[in-house]
């Protein structure tokens, strides 16, 4: 299936590794510009080293934390007026809300929620102006189930789906769609760091094994899936999905809607 991606440009955030790396090898893949970016020059010059072996199109690197304003603002300096934007960031640490001063929250509020936002908002007008655009924001399954431990992650990435909930309304008859792709357990930097929070009595391995026998699938899903969907999400074929958060957990949300 062509994607009709081939010419189109595309920002993919803190894409120089995990999800949002797969997410920009699979737009880069089907022939969009891409900026590639993350707070390491290492990681990130590694990221678009592998990602051009398979790119038709440009793979721009940009090192910025996304954050930060300042880093927002370098993110869309080779491309102003994307027509393709994937929000994401890495998670806010895991623990008891009690631990949490206020401190903390914000940084999480920021990181998951008004980065997000405010890179909507520049890019969103433009989109409009050329009856074109596809946004995509990579949350989590938290969203639909909240996990105690993850309260910080449960509260900022709610907050940018209620947003989401409401403005993808406005800009849909503009060719404009605005969805959330909702990660569950993927092989990632992410869920190792949560299998050794986790591990106590047992060792890393053991804590790994464990965690892939109670996925409903008995497996981890592989980044590489999620990339597909979310260049699915910003083709030509998704015109008509909007303001949707579209779960990727193999089935482990036992709800019926």
């Amino acid at each position: 299936m062509d994607l009709g991606l081939k010419g189109r440009t595309a920002l993919v955030c803190a894409s120089s590794k995990g999800l949002g790396k797969a997410c920009a090898t699979a737009l880069a893949a089907e022939g969009a510009d891409v900026v590639v970016n993350g707070r390491n020059p290492e990681t990130v010059a590694a990221a678009v080293k592998e990602i051009k072996a398979l790119a038709e199109g440009r793979v721009i690197p940009v090192v910025a934390d996304v954050t930060t304003v300042d880093g927002r603002a370098l993110l869309l300096q080779p491309i102003p007026r994307p027509d393709i934007l994937v929000t994401n960031c890495g998670g806010p640490p895991f623990g008891n809300f009690r631990d949490f001063d206020r401190s903390d929250w914000m940084r999480a509020i920021e990181g998951n929620m008004l980065s997000a936002i405010d890179l909507i908002k520049a890019v969103i007008d433009p989109m409009i102006g050329r009856r074109h655009g596809r946004i995509v924001n990579i949350t989590s399954v938290a969203v639909k189930a909240p996990i105690a431990e993850l309260c910080l992650s449960n509260a900022a990435r709610s907050g940018l789906t209620g947003f989401v909930a409401g403005f993808a309304r406005e800009v849909s008859r503009d060719n404009v769609t605005i969805n959330n792709l909702l990660p569950g357990t993927f092989a990632t930097d992410r869920i190792l760091e949560q299998a050794r929070h986790a591990a106590k009595d047992i060792s890393f391995e053991e804590q790994v094994a464990l965690l892939q026998a109670q996925e409903v699938s008995g497996r981890m899903g592989r980044p590489d899936e999620l990339g597909a969907m979310c260049a699915f999400l910003c083709s030509d074929h998704a015109g008509y999905i909007t303001g949707q958060n579209i779960l990727m957990d193999g089935g482990g949300y036992p709800g019926t809607f």
